[in-house]
């Protein structure tokens, strides 16, 4: 068993509650315009267009893949830029057993581990044995184990992970499934069923809205939503983040990002529709 790991982070505030291990893994089965790692989207190809571009002996074509040395790697993604799928040469195939082991050192800090993207149901057998290995280790059974997910899943891959997963974060890209379309290119049908599944089960921490200006930040469509997520759980708690556009694709460079007027606008909306628990940031 093992998985295509895009990159870790041994500490992390932002990836689910506390301090935590957060592991993005490679491969995305929607298409965001405002990803924020879009090169985790698409799994290399091995057209060693980056090969050339490297200013280091850390890209090389061996029988026909292209095999990265992180020892030699420089880190100026290089690579990324001149990538034509938008892609990474700089992943690890792992088993569960070796990311455990650069989890291991660090545990005694961290309150738990998460696993992201790309889309980390993707690779759901992989994130239950790192889950279960983690459970089953003594120095890192305390961890809490979380998903970080676009809710692109199916009702399968969930019950794979009922048993060793904790919690899930559900990314919600609209409540209207014509402009989820164009900011995804998929209907949201089941990341809604994701977002009901997870709160009937009691594993879902939270719902992230990342608000667009123009794109997605409708008040009245947002007070809709506010209604919508009401209703699977009263006290459901959502985060409200604003777009910035560091890091996201050419397409979405210019896109403006939210005023903190704006965002305490999308809280009104969201508190109209009946939710209490928000995080604005």
């Amino acid at each position: 068993m093992r998985g295509l790991v895009s990159g870790t982070i041994p500490f992390s505030m932002v990836d689910g509650p506390g301090n935590r291990f957060t592991v993005f893994l490679q491969g995305c089965n929607m298409d965001c315009l405002a990803c924020h790692n879009p090169y985790t989207i698409r799994v290399c190809d091995d057209c060693a267009a980056c090969v050339d571009v490297c200013p280091t002996p850390s890209l090389q074509v061996v029988n026909g893949a292209v095999r990265w040395n992180a020892a030699t790697c420089i880190g100026c993604d290089d690579c990324i830029a001149a990538c034509p799928s938008s892609s990474t040469p700089k992943t690890r195939s792992m088993t569960p057993e070796a990311l455990l082991e650069e989890v291991r050192p660090v545990a005694p800090f961290l309150s738990g581990v998460t696993v992201s993207g790309g889309e980390a149901t993707q690779q759901a057998e992989f994130v239950q044995g790192f889950f279960t290995a983690l459970a089953a280790e003594p120095a890192t059974r305390h961890l809490t184990r979380f998903v970080d997910s676009n809710g692109l899943v199916d009702e399968a891959t969930w019950a794979q992970l009922d048993g060793v997963m904790d919690g899930a974060m559900i990314d919600l890209k609209a409540f209207d499934d014509e402009t989820h379309q164009a900011l995804t290119g998929t209907s949201n049908v089941s990341v809604l069923a994701s977002i009901e599944r997870l709160a009937q089960r009691g594993t879902l921490h939270e719902v992230r809205l990342l608000m667009i200006p123009g794109r997605n930040d409708d008040l009245e469509d947002l007070e809709r939503t506010g209604a919508w997520l009401h209703a699977v759980d009263p006290s459901m708690r959502v985060k409200v983040m604003g777009f910035r556009c560091h890091g996201v694709r050419e397409a979405a460079s210019t896109w403006t990002e939210p005023t903190r007027e704006r965002l305490e606008a999308y809280g009104r909306a969201l508190r109209a529709g009946g939710l209490t628990d928000l995080v604005l940031i």
